[in-house]
């Protein structure tokens, strides 16, 4: 059987580890600490997902926008959720991308102008965990927590305006970037082998490049704001999480946690990253919480960024992209 027609299995079996990992971690212990997480705290959990959502569709309708594609709020969010189950469903995500520009290309938009937009996406990603990341690393070196109001709106004043300014580089001093790349390429013998791919990064950061060039300052600022937003409600489900079971682990930690959980999880053969995900969540959390709450945070961690994202987006998904489902979440290969 081709690996491009056995996603389905793939998918039972990473949902069964990463079911299977958290109830071997804590056994029984864990069904008791459920009780407490008070259910309005469920929804919160899930409100914070959604939003994480409807900002990730201002994105691309602020993308769409710049390359003269009117998409309306709806059709932007349901573009939003199909591609984010095509990406949980599918090993490494690889079905996240095609499904974007087959999307954006049913409504309108050529391949080309799909693939840039594609590209600026994955590039505002980019500077903002360049930007986040070594905040996060300093914050949790120095030891300081981010209760106080000040210091948190001084956190994330401080990785706005990092975060423009390193996109503000990207876009001015791209050919610098692009001879760089090409330098270190030609020095490292083993970056020799993947000159293909990065031949195709290439010439996604320049299509990147050419529409954020053509964007307005007040556009770009949108962009990033709706990047950060994004992300950052995303990595602060799991601290609420555990602010709603009364346990105290550093956010700077729990971010840095993610970062490594949600990375690993890319590079595994499984959607989702399912079995080594979990594994890796209990040794880097074993020192801030029991077996027991450990396992029942990390069912409902992954519940509200992973199995929601199959539960609410296949039927969106399938209603999108019709025929040409199987097609986009074939793995490549």
């Amino acid at each position: 059987m081709r690996l491009k027609h056995s996603f389905a299995l793939l998918l039972i079996v990473s949902l069964t580890l990463s079911v299977s990992v958290p109830i071997f971690y804590g056994g029984l212990e864990s069904f008791r600490v459920l009780g407490r997480l008070p259910l309005w705290g469920i929804a919160l959990l899930l409100g914070m997902v959604l939003l994480g959502w409807r900002l990730n569709a201002a994105r691309l309708q602020l993308l769409g926008g710049s390359l003269g594609l009117r998409l309306s709020g709806r059709q932007a969010l349901s573009t939003v959720v199909a591609t984010e189950f095509a990406s949980a469903a599918t090993p490494a995500g690889s079905g996240g991308p095609p499904t974007l520009v087959f999307l954006l290309t049913e409504k309108g938009l050529s391949t080309g102008r799909s693939a840039g937009m594609l590209a600026v996406d994955a590039l505002a990603d980019l500077v903002f965990f360049g930007t986040a990341i070594p905040i996060a690393i300093l914050l949790f070196l120095s030891r300081s927590g981010v209760s106080h109001p000040l210091l948190f709106g001084g956190l994330l004043l401080t990785l706005i305006l990092a975060g423009l300014a390193l996109l503000w580089l990207v876009v001015h001093k791209h050919r610098s970037i692009l001879l760089w790349l090409g330098n270190l390429a030609r020095r490292i013998r083993f970056l020799a082998r993947f000159r293909f791919r990065m031949a195709r990064m290439v010439v996604h950061f320049r299509q990147a490049v050419a529409l954020l060039i053509r964007m307005p300052l007040h556009r770009l600022l949108a962009l990033y704001l709706f990047t950060a937003g994004h992300w950052l409600l995303r990595y602060s489900v799991l601290a609420v999480l555990l602010w709603l079971l009364k346990e105290s682990v550093p956010w700077a930690y729990l971010f840095l946690v993610q970062s490594i959980l949600l990375f690993g999880g890319q590079i595994l053969l499984l959607p989702g990253g399912g079995g080594g995900v979990e594994i890796g969540f209990g040794a880097l959390l074993s020192t801030y919480l029991n077996p027991a709450t450990s396992a029942l945070t990390l069912i409902v961690w992954r519940f509200c960024t992973f199995y929601w994202y199959l539960l609410v987006g296949a039927p969106v998904f399938i209603l999108q992209t019709g025929r040409a489902a199987r097609r986009l979440l074939a793995p490549a290969g």
